[in-house]
């Protein structure tokens, strides 16, 4: 997310009539679904865990059985899979991952905005950064993205989202990135909107499920009629084929 000469950055062009499914509209330009929407910061923090100024009682931190019991199998699980040989735990790892086959990454950006976009498991952090740089409104100020707790910045943007640990999903947060004696770091940029205009009015928009062609039964050919044998309504008993008598010799 290094900072770029603003000649070369181009402004992202947005189709021009999606009156009729703007999500659907946009994912196609961009590449990637999307959903926008806010959250309320006054009842949640950053981790999205009520805030409070309360102290824990003492008893909270008390060890329980329920605590003791998942320690200890966390541990013998451990130690299980130290035995395993390196085929076994290769072939487990490719099995996990061929289970997911979507990453929902949501950017939470300092304004209260909610980005959420899908990727494959296999596409890289870059990735995320290029459909950023689509729809922020400030694609000329550099910028950097950060998970919590605890604050880790994404440096490495060639991982994919499998490896790093961003499947099925994630929460990343969006931050400017300026020395403190830029022109541009005051609380006027910092207030945003971060956003584009045109990506802000999808905000509370749902996808349009897509509905599946109705599939007609085909007709069942009419099989031929069957032609059952004419019975006799007054049956003759069949004759008798004359026997000759033991005694008569000829």
């Amino acid at each position: 997310m290094d900072e770029q000469p603003a000649k070369k950055l181009k402004r992202y062009q947005f189709p021009l009539d999606i009156s009729q499914d703007p999500l659907s509209a946009v994912a196609e330009e961009l590449g990637h679904e999307i959903c926008v929407f806010m959250s309320s910061s006054a009842s949640t923090g950053p981790t999205g865990l009520p805030s409070s100024n309360e102290e824990e009682p003492d008893d909270f931190y008390d060890l329980t059985p329920e605590d003791y019991y998942r320690l200890m199998g966390n541990k013998i699980g451990a130690q299980s899979e130290m035995l395993k040989t390196r085929k076994i735990r290769e072939a487990e790892a490719a099995a996990r991952r061929a289970r997911y086959t979507k990453a929902v990454v949501r950017v939470r950006f300092p304004d209260n905005y909610i980005l959420e976009a899908n990727f494959k498991p296999s596409e890289k952090i870059q990735d995320l950064v290029d459909l950023l740089l689509k729809v922020i409104a400030r694609p000329d100020i550099p910028f950097y993205l950060y998970t919590t707790p605890p604050k880790e910045r994404l440096k490495d943007t060639s991982k994919d989202f499998y490896t790093a640990s961003f499947v099925p999903g994630a929460n990343v947060y969006f931050s400017y990135d300026l020395p403190n004696d830029s022109q541009l770091n005051s609380e006027e940029t910092k207030a945003g909107p971060y956003l584009r205009e045109e990506i802000r009015s999808l905000n509370g928009l749902v996808p349009i499920p897509k509905q599946s062609a109705s599939v007609i039964p085909e007709p069942v050919p009419a099989s031929a009629p069957t032609i059952m044998p004419s019975v006799d309504p007054n049956p003759r008993p069949a004759a008798k084929k004359p026997t000759k008598p033991k005694w008569l010799k000829l």
